[in-house]
């Protein structure tokens, strides 16, 4: 196996050293006593940026954040103990979301291993269920294959968080440095080039298909397939969905693009799921807050999977045409046998799928008297006019966003989907400041979620990373105040948040800039003035209270089972 030059240096070396040849430019974390070998060499070395965030969770979703916008593998440094429990709730969204991580923790010393040492923590067992792989360092020698293997299984196949657990006697002790330039693992080889008779069948699925419909999901954007899927999209003219992740594949300003599906999915693209007579799945997962009712999911439809990961496929629903594959390489081989596609055969069902878009699209009823959230949504919109980079935090916040946001490309919108993570919106925005820092970063937040990991700001200040933070703010927990009102007979329990802290001072407290609006005109003022500014703003928007998410499906029901208002 070829490698790179060998010479001796201890384990925290090795460490700089691989980053430099994996190309790392940007490393976040947190020092504590079972890294300080790792911490002196960052030091020492210019390979990378180093970002110091306020808290591990934080330092987690920030190097997921800036993987997910870059496509590259982010990484993140932690010490052991409460150190790695803390960033456990990071590595599991990312894991959620099939996003790139390579973790490194620090332990304890091997000797120590095993009797109750002083931040001693079995981070490799309690990894085990949220990472793609994860590895306990015991001998030096391993080290440099452990770090390639680490980053080469991150970024392949199904993306993924991989966690490495270094002793910290490891990290200290000196050792060969011979880092391979390629990695072959005899259990682990993804499939990467669809089966081509899988792939014909589907061919012909489609061609006799009457109500075909494309069902979009993340790996569309993992495996860098817009090109490929807008062109089938062009030579069939066939209707297509998104599922959260996936939001700004088509580009919503394409006529074949339905909608976001799902819970709070359009009417559309709900309705044209429940009457297809052929689904096909672009690196989806079927994930429930899509299917609703399984056994009414697309129950007249024959359905096509396309994933790289073949544990997905056949998971959750029982598929007819299954194509184990990178969706990028499968769709290059479908586009040549497209090129004589009948459109002709659609034309009734496209006319039936666009009546559904003009009979419900996505509205609210605007005010004067208090602001609306999705007006607030596309003022945004309308005031970065396509120059930034979209993240939130988890509740009612992300789905108005996911909704009322015209997202024109991929990976412009950061969040978190699976896991769904109050708190990620903050620390994921500096990630993607750090990676695109041309284009405006612009967190879009709850008062809820904010205050999980608020302490971020103070990352922002100290590494002069301007993040827009929009606080959609209805002294609720408002995802969960608006399940209480239409399940729960508006019996309120625990979501009351009118107790809140000055956000204004709390965003000058730390450096920032703060503003509290509650019309119009004062959120545009705001809003601009943040643009201008070149330091972290917190934009407290006072919205209506009560103002909830339609549609929506609601739980265990079926997807044209939609409240609309």
């Amino acid at each position: 196996m070829p490698t790179t030059t060998t010479s001796k240096m201890t384990g925290s070396k090795m460490l700089m050293e691989a980053f430099k040849n994996e190309g790392v430019q940007v490393v976040f974390g947190y020092p504590g006593g079972a890294v300080l070998y790792v911490y002196d060499e960052i030091y020492k070395q210019n390979y990378f940026k180093h970002i110091l965030c306020r808290h591990e969770q934080g330092a987690i979703h920030a190097a997921d954040g800036y993987a997910r916008v870059s496509g590259n593998v982010g990484v993140a440094i932690i010490t052991s103990g409460p150190g790695f429990t803390n960033a456990v709730t990071g590595i599991a969204t990312a894991y959620t979301d099939s996003i790139p991580l390579v973790v490194i923790s620090g332990q304890v010393p091997i000797t120590q291993i095993g009797t109750d040492a002083f931040q001693e923590i079995d981070a490799v067992g309690i990894s085990r269920p949220c990472t793609k792989h994860n590895y306990l360092v015991k001998n030096i020698k391993e080290l440099p294959r452990i770090l390639k293997e680490a980053f080469y299984i991150a970024r392949s196949g199904r993306p993924g968080p991989v966690l490495i657990d270094l002793p910290k006697d490891v990290s200290s002790a000196i050792g060969e440095f011979s880092y391979p330039e390629h990695i072959e693992l005899r259990t682990y080889k993804p499939i990467t080039k669809g089966n081509a008779r899988q792939i014909s069948k589907l061919y012909e699925a489609i061609k006799n298909a009457k109500k075909p419909l494309f069902y979009i999901g993340g790996g569309a954007v993992i495996s860098n397939a817009t090109p490929e899927i807008r062109k089938i999209l062009e030579l069939t003219q066939i209707p297509a969905v998104e599922t959260l992740m996936a939001r700004g594949v088509c580009g919503d300003s394409n006529p074949l693009f339905l909608g976001m599906a799902g819970m709070h999915g359009s009417y559309a693209s709900n309705m044209a799921i429940c009457e297809c007579d052929l689904l096909i799945s672009l690196g989806a997962r079927f994930d429930d807050r899509i299917t609703g009712k399984l056994s009414e999911f697309a129950k007249n439809a024959k359905i096509a999977h396309i994933d790289v990961d073949p544990s997905s496929i056949g998971k959750i629903v029982d598929v007819n045409y299954p194509i184990v594959g990178n969706l990028k390489n499968v769709c290059l081989d479908l586009i040549p046998m497209l090129n004589d596609f009948d459109k002709t055969k659609i034309k009734q069902w496209l006319e039936n799928v666009e009546s559904y878009k003009e009979k419900h699209s996505f509205r609210f009823e605007d005010s004067n008297k208090v602001l609306k959230p999705q007006w607030v949504i596309r003022k945004v919109a309308e005031m970065v006019k396509g120059k930034a980079i979209i993240s939130t935090d988890v509740g009612q916040h992300q789905m108005w966003v996911a909704q009322f946001y015209p997202f024109m490309n991929p990976r412009e919108f950061i969040t978190s989907g699976g896991l769904g993570t109050m708190g990620f919106g903050l620390p994921a925005a500096i990630g993607v400041k750090i990676a695109k820092g041309d284009l405006y970063s612009i967190n879009i937040s709850g008062d809820g979620s904010i205050m999980m990991n608020i302490q971020e700001l103070m990352t922002c200040i100290e590494q002069s990373i301007p993040v827009i933070n929009v606080i959609l703010n209805n002294s609720y927990l408002g995802m969960v105040r608006q399940w209480q009102t239409f399940f729960y007979d508006e019996r309120y329990s625990s979501v009351d948040l009118s107790y809140q802290p000055d956000f204004v001072k709390l965003a000058e407290s730390f450096g920032g800039i703060g503003f509290s609006v509650s019309t119009k005109a004062e959120f545009e003022s705001a809003f601009r003035e943040s643009m201008q500014a070149n330091k972290v703003s917190l934009i407290d928007v006072k919205i209506d209270r009560l103002e909830s998410v339609f549609p929506m499906v609601p739980s265990g029901e079926a997807l044209n089972n939609m409240m609309l208002n």
